[in-house]
């Protein structure tokens, strides 16, 4: 029997959605839950997505902006996103005990950023001034010691301290093209700048980018899910537009959709931030099936295979 439904084409970006760091970071508040006991506080949002921190809070973490907000006698978890070391200090100078859930690849960069200060460089952050990783980055050095740069004309009139050495780091989840614009800006204008041994922004970002551009391809729409305040998902509507798609929209979950994003698209590209549950993806996908007869297909760039360890002290022994 045909359909009287218009046809839709639905391109899923892959890899979309969780990376290991959040996946970790989501297992450590569950793991602390079931080895403390609710209440278990979290500094800021574990992950930007309101999903996931709505399902912790119903489990019995409590969400709070500083260490001041928590009681002396209860757990207390820093954000996947990382934080200055003057958190910790003030945690344990409250005798408090706390859990860090830093993605080990934002930590990578925090003992990058410590070596070259140790080694005397000035230090360029390319990052959004105000993002948590950033100012945890930030945060790990002396005040002073970085630099930073946002965009390219940033990186054209950056005016480093007479005489310094220079280095450079990157928030983990930036554009991959607009971070090698500004980083060919840096190196031109200081031949001798240091930079990582290995990549700043994770391989989930630039995979994440990287289907995003192969399924925004020839798109009429594109839908990436995620929340507002999440840097990588607000990068993959950025690409998903420069990949060819003619329009994208950053959603948080299906019903935020205005249909008449819809009229006269045949084919919609899609992919989720990384810190969105695939739950969310196939939200909109069921909602789109009320409206339209839908194909999906998979347009697959990368298969992701990492896990990262958890925390010693929330390791259960077999």
């Amino acid at each position: 029997m045909t359909s009287l439904l218009p046809p839709l084409l639905i391109r899923l970006a892959g890899p979309r959605g969780f990376c290991a760091g959040v996946d970790r970071a989501i297992e450590i508040v569950e793991r602390a839950l079931e080895k403390y006991g609710a209440p278990v506080y979290v500094r800021h949002e574990i992950v930007h997505n309101k999903f996931v921190v709505d399902r912790l809070a119903a489990m019995g973490a409590v969400f709070v902006d500083e260490i001041e907000d928590c009681p002396t006698d209860r757990p207390v978890i820093f954000s996947a996103h990382g934080v200055p070391k003057s958190v910790p200090a003030a945690a344990a100078a409250r005798q408090m005990i706390y859990v860090d859930a830093t993605c080990p690849l934002v930590s990578k960069v925090h003992r990058e950023a410590e070596r070259h200060h140790a080694q005397g460089r000035h230090i360029f952050l390319i990052g959004h001034a105000g993002h948590p990783e950033v100012v945890g980055t930030l945060g790990q050095v002396d005040p002073g010691a970085m630099t930073l740069i946002e965009t390219v004309a940033d990186a054209e009139t950056a005016t480093p301290p007479p005489g310094a050495a220079l280095a450079y780091a990157s928030q983990t989840t930036l554009s991959v093209d607009d971070t090698a614009d500004i980083i060919a800006v840096l190196t031109r204008r200081f031949p001798t700048l240091a930079g990582p041994k290995q990549e700043d922004i994770c391989y989930a970002t630039t995979n994440r980018q990287a289907a995003a551009k192969a399924a925004a391809a020839g798109a009429d729409l594109f839908l990436v899910v995620g929340a507002a305040n999440s840097s990588n998902s607000n990068r993959l509507v950025e690409v998903a537009r420069i990949a060819g798609a003619r329009e994208a929209h950053l959603i948080a979950r299906a019903d935020e959709i205005d249909w008449r994003w819809f009229d006269g698209v045949a084919t919609l590209g899609m992919s989720a931030g990384a810190s969105a549950p695939e739950q969310l993806v196939q939200e909109v996908i069921r909602a789109a099936r009320t409206r339209f007869a839908v194909t999906v297909e998979e347009v697959v760039v990368a298969a992701e295979t990492v896990r990262f360890k958890l925390p010693r002290e929330l390791v259960v022994d077999s």
